[in-house]
């Protein structure tokens, strides 16, 4: 799997903007990721280096539009901590 296979998109939502400054940062990613190959994934495109890596599974919601029902896809998240060394990721372009 190639690296920007794996990483599909930063998670960007209050909780997750709160804990930048501490240098965590938190991907959706493909759900048959493993922690070793979001590892080298992240290094590689944004060239930093990482302390740590949680993930976590998350399950579809059930979803209903009168009386059809249906549930929402699976999903896996990634929350990594940089090393203390490392540059920070730039999620946003500031101009």
């Amino acid at each position: 799997m190639d690296a920007r296979d794996i990483i599909l998109r930063p998670v960007i939502t209050e909780q997750t903007m709160s804990v930048l400054d501490e240098k965590r940062y938190t991907f959706e990613v493909d759900v048959r990721a493993t922690k070793p190959q979001i590892k080298r994934a992240i290094e590689e495109i944004f060239d930093v280096k990482i302390e740590k890596i949680n993930t976590a599974n998350v399950r579809g919601k059930l979803k209903r539009q009168g009386r059809f029902a249906g549930y929402t896809k699976k999903r896996k998240k990634a929350t990594v901590k940089l090393t203390a060394a490392s540059k920070d990721i730039q999620l946003f372009n500031e101009n």
